[in-house]
Parts: structure tokens; sequence; C-alpha cells
């Protein structure tokens, strides 16, 4: 890399990891195991992230198996949204839900890349209440945002947006594979609030915006409609 990245931009090192995005960028690799390596690429990014980003408080006691009384925990903060961008971002919702002790909402995003000028188009928005209000339930102290691919960085840095203008006050995004000038403007969109997690990185996109070598398009990989 040019220059160091940001403090709140992170790459995985994990061995199993660089193994796993090795086998994923294969143009050989079958639509079923894209998902499961993308499922599995998760779960070791999301343990990182999580890791970093949860911390856990005292719920109050409960009795063990062989009778013995414990102090019960769970993690904090407990309002949580999990927020996939449509479509590739379904590839990463059962890793997630997978990793956190109880059940979270799930809000979906749809957004798309308009393929002349490369900006993020916003067209599905399942957020419950896109402004804040005072006399509905409010947004998510933690927003959990995922995709796998954090490219241009356009798409994210709209996706934070949107979240910040529903008042979140903190937003973890994860993803399988960036570029670093995707992964710089998505961490420096919001550097207060924002930590980016990703399991690679490459230098660079090409002339279409995909990242090179990178995955190619990972909602065609994982739905079987490349050629469409």
């Amino acid at each position: 890399m040019s220059e160091p990245l940001p403090p709140n931009a992170h790459v995985s090192s994990h061995p199993c990891l660089q193994a796993k995005l090795s086998q994923l960028r294969s143009q050989s690799t079958s639509a079923k195991d894209t998902k499961t390596l993308i499922h599995e690429i998760a779960v070791i990014v999301g343990c990182e992230a999580l890791a970093h980003g949860l911390s856990t408080k005292e719920t109050g006691t409960d009795t063990s198996a062989l009778g013995y009384e414990y102090t019960t925990q769970t993690i904090s903060p407990s309002h949580i949204s999990l927020v996939p961008i449509l479509r590739s971002g379904l590839g990463m919702v059962d890793a997630l839900e997978s990793l956190l002790p109880n059940p979270v909402p799930v809000h979906h995003l749809g957004l798309y890349r308009e393929k002349a000028t490369l900006q993020p188009v916003e067209y599905y928005n399942n957020l419950p209440y896109h402004r804040p209000s005072t006399t509905k339930p409010g947004p998510s102290e933690l927003a959990i945002v995922i995709d796998p691919v954090i490219a241009t960085g356009q798409t994210m840095c709209a996706a934070i947006d949107t979240l910040q203008e529903w008042g979140v006050k903190r937003i973890i995004a994860i993803g399988v594979l960036a570029s670093e000038g995707g992964l710089r403007k998505a961490a420096t969109r919001w550097s207060e609030g924002v930590e980016v997690w990703v399991g690679g990185c490459d230098a660079e996109t090409d002339g279409k915006g995909f990242i090179k070598p990178g995955l190619g398009d990972v909602g065609d990989r994982l739905f079987s409609t490349i050629g469409k």
C-alpha cells in the first residue's frame, strides 16, 4: 500500500481467511462454493470486527448444568441492526446472525451502481423510519453494514450517509474484499463513527469499477446470473 490506512480501516491477516479468499477469486469456483466461501470468510471477519466493536455487560445470574450459580452476560450495545446491501450482502447475513447471541432486525438497503457514472442509486430502503421520530421507535445504536465488495467505495458511502440520516450512533461495515481507494473512502466518510473491516485489500479498480484482480460480480456469482 502506498501509505498507511486510516486507523478505522482494518484488513484481516488470518491465514485461513487468506487461503479461502484465494479460492473465492477463481473463475472456476461454482455458485455453491462461492456461497460457502463468502459465508466462511464473513464469519472470520465478523468475529474480528465484533470482538473489537462490542463489549459485554452482566445481566443477572443463572444455574449451570451442575447446579452452580454463575453470572450471566450479554453483548453491549443490545440495540443492533444488521443492514445487508442488496444483492450480494444477502450472502453474509447468515454468517453475522450466527455470531450474534440474540436475533436482531435485518434492514435491507438496495443500491446499484449506475454504469456510466459509477455513482450509487438507491432503489430500496427497508429502514423502519427513514428519519428519527419522537413518537416512533428510534434508530439502532449500532448498525452492522454487510457487503462482500467495497470497490470504488461509493456504495458503502451512500449506505453510511443513509444510516447517519436515520440517526445511528455507530456503524461497523464488514466486507470480504476492498480496493485500497474504496476502503479509504468508506473509512473516512464518517471517521469518528465508522469502523470498516475486510478480509483482503487489492490495490486498484479497473475502468468499470471492478477490483483487480478482485472477485468479479459477487451478486451474479452467488445467484448464478452471470451472463444475464
